[in-house]
């Protein structure tokens, strides 16, 4: 008897950890929290100091050591080298060395020295062939000009390159392209646009940091040739003076997350898009005092095949501030949102408008703007709309009225709604 009130004592002391929630942090380096997800989630690594808690299966509690990675989507991505960090295993080619003083390697062989950092990657990526990698160890600045990778290039930055604006032109770029990746990459400067893509198809985007001091982080052209099979893991933009990520003409994209601070215009506008999956939609301070949005849906977005369908899906959305937190319109739809976390709002926290099979699913809208369905006239009104929602501290009003619209909703918000 003794002896078992001892072992009841000893397991009573065993200290228990909570599992951390969807979209939670679940590791990285000095991370004294939980390490395992709620049931439904999986601990995904996005760097050394960094993992955190998606919806899906992503291959075990931090998979640091694997050579692909799970999306939300579903989908994988290739990461760089042996062991999923950048520069790691054996790149074809190397940017190395410091400001006036930079190296570009093949192997033994010397593919440019001197000062220019530029000249030094051009130098990189024109010494390997499709199927190869280059990675730029080292930090520069390239000023308002263009680095351009073509079709079947892996290209890194495990530095970090600082780029000045090129009017009309990104300062990375790849355009009428198959297969190429760009898996890690950290920039700074204001561009015209950071990276610029049209006419690609497999084109892979892995972990993106822009720290910038204006233009826009990421753009798909509109006017130029369709994508297709666009994947893109998680990119974080602080101080676009435009959006953070803007698309036009892909159909099958895939992101795993988009986090945006203090940025201007959208943290992620879709632009005739189709068949897209994306994770999280991240916003704080984003689109103050204009009509866009934290997440946006634009000029026909989701229309397939001449319909609505559901196409779009996108499992949260947070939005903290600034202007709009989700915004659909123009004849734009065929999209599911899982759930919302909006708070304080600018703009309206929800407007759609002129939009066809839209579904928010669940999730809390706190203070800001109200949640509004809305016309203008130039476009057919809203059809087939869904909408479960806590609304607390705003209002959430219909007008005009559209056809088979469906509410769900409770909290302490005002309704004006047919």
């Amino acid at each position: 008897m003794y002896s078992l009130t001892i072992l009841a004592a000893l397991l009573a002391a065993v200290p228990t950890f909570a599992q951390a929630p969807l979209w939670g942090q679940c590791g990285g380096q000095g991370w004294t929290g939980p390490t395992t997800c709620v049931s439904g989630a999986c601990c995904q690594y996005s760097n050394a100091y960094y993992s955190q808690c998606v919806q899906g299966t992503c291959g075990g509690s931090n998979p640091q050591t694997t050579t692909t990675r799970t999306t939300t989507g579903g989908s994988t991505q290739p990461t760089s080298g042996s062991n999923g960090q950048c520069g790691s295993g054996s790149p074809h080619a190397t940017v190395t060395g410091s400001s006036g003083n930079y190296r570009a390697s093949r192997g033994s062989t010397t593919l440019y020295t001197g000062s220019n950092y530029l000249s030094a990657i051009t130098a990189a990526l024109n010494g390997i062939s499709s199927g190869e990698r280059v990675s730029v160890m080292a930090s520069g600045s390239i000023g308002a000009n263009t680095i351009s990778i073509s079709s079947g290039k892996t290209f890194e930055v495990c530095g970090t390159i600082d780029v000045g604006n090129r009017s009309g032109r990104g300062a990375i770029e790849s355009t009428g392209t198959n297969g190429v990746s760009i898996p890690f990459l950290t920039m700074t400067g204001n561009p015209y646009f950071g990276l610029l893509f049209y006419g690609t198809s497999n084109l892979s985007l892995g972990q993106i940091t822009m720290n910038l001091s204006g233009g826009m982080g990421i753009r798909f052209h509109r006017d130029e040739a369709a994508n297709s099979n666009v994947k893109i893991g998680t990119v974080r933009v602080t101080g676009a003076g435009s959006h953070a990520i803007e698309t036009w003409n892909i159909n099958g994209l895939t992101i795993d997350q988009v986090i945006a601070r203090d940025v201007g215009e959208c943290a992620l506008l879709l632009q005739k898009v189709t068949n897209a999956r994306v994770g999280l939609v991240d916003g704080n301070n984003v689109a103050a005092g204009t009509g866009y949005a934290t997440l946006r849906f634009a000029n026909e977005n989701g229309k397939l095949n001449g319909g609505y369908g559901t196409n779009i899906y996108i499992d949260k959305v947070v939005s903290r501030g600034g202007g709009r937190g989700v915004f659909c319109v123009s004849a734009s739809g065929g999209a599911e949102i899982k759930t919302v976390d909006l708070a304080s709002n600018g703009n309206n926290a929800i407007l759609i408008e002129n939009c066809y099979n839209v579904a928010i699913r669940g999730g809390t809208v706190n203070g800001g703007g109200e949640v509004r369905l809305a016309a203008r006239t130039e476009f057919a009104n809203n059809k087939d709309i869904s909408i479960t929602l806590r609304v607390d501290g705003t209002t959430v009003r219909e007008s005009p009225c559209g056809t088979n619209i469906s509410w769900n909703l409770s909290g302490n918000g005002a309704r004006n709604i047919c």
